[in-house]
């Protein structure tokens, strides 16, 4: 990663005073990238990369739960990587069978609040019934919520949204000139939930790569070179160390 890349994203070259914000995020959201590089730093298949990520986020899920994390986003499939070879896309859309299929019990048993944003509509049936019953089974549970996003891009849930609001305004349901913020963000996936206060994105890449693009728009981005497979307790704790020692604003200054 570039020095002042560094500087800027790492909890080392943090110079703001840290007092607006809350010791942990309210709302942490992970790229999980990294999977191929580490497989293939040990001449192993794209696919055992795939499988360590899982076991990657099952530790993420309890560690964060126990620091008191209220909602993890994991990206976990996105639109664009339908543009995989289709054994790896094959691959890929039966870990959420498989890891809530060993897990589900177990998330169910700590409260923890299944979600999924995405378009459920383009899944395959084996995925869609996984993640429709963990859904099912946890909706009432109170502590923190897993929300999985799968064949999720935030440009198509941005299009989705305005397509939305303007069949709304031909019905004579919404003024146009009411249409702010809110509104638009009451259309989107992740209407129930607060915006991001933390992103972390393994894997030494340094972009969004279409994930929450309205809803990261005053979230605090963390970025290691650690691939996600890698990714443990340690690495979480540097981030949310960082986190704190940002002064957010939010556009605002303090008087």
């Amino acid at each position: 990663m570039p020095r002042f890349l560094r500087r800027l994203f790492s909890d080392k070259g943090t110079t703001h005073a840290k007092k607006e914000t809350s010791s942990v995020p309210c709302h942490l959201a992970i790229i999980m990238d990294g999977n191929g590089r580490w497989a293939a730093q040990r001449k192993l298949p794209r696919t055992a990369g795939h499988q360590a990520g899982i076991v990657a986020l099952r530790r993420t899920i309890k560690h964060a739960n126990e620091m008191g994390i209220s909602i993890l986003t994991v990206y976990a499939f996105s639109t664009e990587n339908w543009k995989r070879p289709k054994p790896e896309v094959d691959f890929l859309l039966r870990l959420p069978n498989e890891f809530l299929k060993s897990d589900l019990d177990n998330l169910h048993k700590k409260n923890i609040k299944v979600m999924m944003i995405g378009f459920m509509e383009g899944l395959p049936r084996h995925t869609r019934n996984a993640v429709s019953e963990a859904v099912e089974i946890t909706a009432k549970n109170t502590g923190m919520v897993l929300n999985f996003a799968l064949n999720y891009g935030s440009r198509d849930e941005i299009i989705a949204a305005v397509r939305a609001i303007t069949q709304k305004v031909a019905d004579g349901e919404v003024n146009p000139a009411q249409i702010d913020e809110q509104i638009i963000s009451s259309h989107l996936f992740t209407a129930a939930l607060p915006d991001p206060d933390l992103l972390i994105r393994p894997s030494g890449e340094i972009r969004l790569s279409n994930f929450l693009l309205w809803q990261l728009a005053y979230t605090e981005l963390w970025f290691t070179e650690v691939n996600w497979p890698d990714f443990d307790r340690e690495h979480l704790e540097e981030a949310i160390s960082a986190y704190r020692n940002r002064d957010r604003r939010f556009g605002g200054i303090k008087l």
